[in-house]
């Protein structure tokens, strides 16, 4: 009966030692010395970096029609810029909100 209590001591230590180990480097392996560090997420696309274009000026010898026209683009063309600065900024707004939750 002693034999084979001395022939599990080998494993049993081996099997100890193995468990340590596996503690061990699940316990240190998480760790890290160089600093992390998070990045604010970049913009989506180029549309939201984009200018605004310049609006239209009348000439000096504009007609009324003329005056319209360019009204009317230039309306169009604000609120156009309006929609895209707004959703930029909603998106900024949301990604800057989940950032510092993260912090």
């Amino acid at each position: 009966m002693n034999q084979p209590q001395q022939d599990r001591q080998p494993l049993a230590t081996m099997v100890f030692v193995a468990c340590m180990i596996l503690i061990v480097f699940s316990c240190v392996g998480c760790s890290t010395v160089v600093p992390v560090t998070q990045k604010f997420p970049e913009a989506p696309g180029n549309v939201a970096m984009t200018a605004c274009p310049q609006l239209q000026k009348l000439a000096e010898d504009a007609k009324l029609s003329d005056i319209s026209k360019t009204v009317t683009v230039n309306y169009g063309t604000y609120y156009e810029c309006a929609v895209k600065t707004d959703a930029w900024i909603e998106w900024y707004n949301i990604q800057k909100e989940i950032f510092n939750k993260l912090k």
